[in-house]
């Protein structure tokens, strides 16, 4: 059975400590965000780690589960947009200059691999676009590309660059060759428009991509157990 450790992680940027929950001893690590406002146990608390135990039993990964400050930043109504972006701007500057390299030194790792399902896939894709040469892997479950929503009040520059199907446009796209990149949905997903228009600006750019549209099947955890083992199986074979 995976050993799962919890550990509190204190950033610099964000001038607090951060939780974070690992599931197994070694393997190739996956940094995992929740959902919307979700606990950083969510992905355990609803499956999603279970439906991949298999491969963390047997040393294939190693999955970091982490704290985000949605409730902080783009669910926080009572917050200015100027306030919201730079709270996530030091969010994104703690998983660029301390989370992952952390991860990296633990790991003996050059890359980390990145997923989350809806919000928690926002999350993922943001931070693998944004940060490529530090991400070999992207699986975006349901997720969705744009922020700017959340933060009406404002033009600021920051919210561009936090928004992937706008930035990616004018991104050069070998930055991202080697990078396996997968956007998953369902024909009854309500992100699949989503998910269809950034697949259409990767195209576009000549950036190699899994677009993966399942069938009958809802936005919600069922669907995101259900494809996550298939990715692990393919890109984390057995050595």
């Amino acid at each position: 059975m995976a050993n799962v450790d919890y550990i509190q992680f204190y950033s610099h940027a964000l001038s607090r400590n951060v939780n974070i929950e690992v599931t197994g001893h070694w393997g190739y690590p996956i940094l995992m965000f929740p959902s919307s406002g979700g606990k950083y146990t969510q992905n355990t608390d609803f499956g999603l780690n279970d439906s991949v135990l298999k491969y963390v039993d047997e040393g294939r990964i190693k999955l970091y589960n982490v704290e985000t400050i949605d409730m902080l930043t783009f669910y926080a109504e009572d917050l200015p947009s100027e306030v919201i972006i730079h709270n996530y701007e030091m969010y994104m500057q703690f998983v660029k200059n301390e989370l992952i390299p952390y991860i990296q030194k633990e790991c003996n790792s050059h890359r980390v691999a990145l997923a989350g399902c809806s919000f928690g896939g926002y999350h993922a894709a943001n931070t693998a676009f944004r940060f490529p040469d530090l991400v070999s892997h992207l699986f975006s479950l349901s997720g969705i590309f744009n922020i700017r929503s959340f933060t009406p009040e404002s033009d600021d520059m920051r919210i561009y660059f936090n928004c992937p199907n706008e930035f990616m446009v004018d991104e050069e796209s070998w930055k991202y060759n080697h990078m396996n990149i997968v956007l998953s949905t369902s024909d009854w997903d309500s992100c699949k428009p989503k998910n269809e228009n950034m697949a259409s600006i990767l195209k576009t750019k000549g950036i190699a991509f899994w677009y993966d549209e399942k069938k009958w099947i809802e936005h919600d955890w069922p669907l995101w157990k259900m494809v996550f083992p298939e990715y692990i199986e393919k890109y984390f074979p057995h050595s």
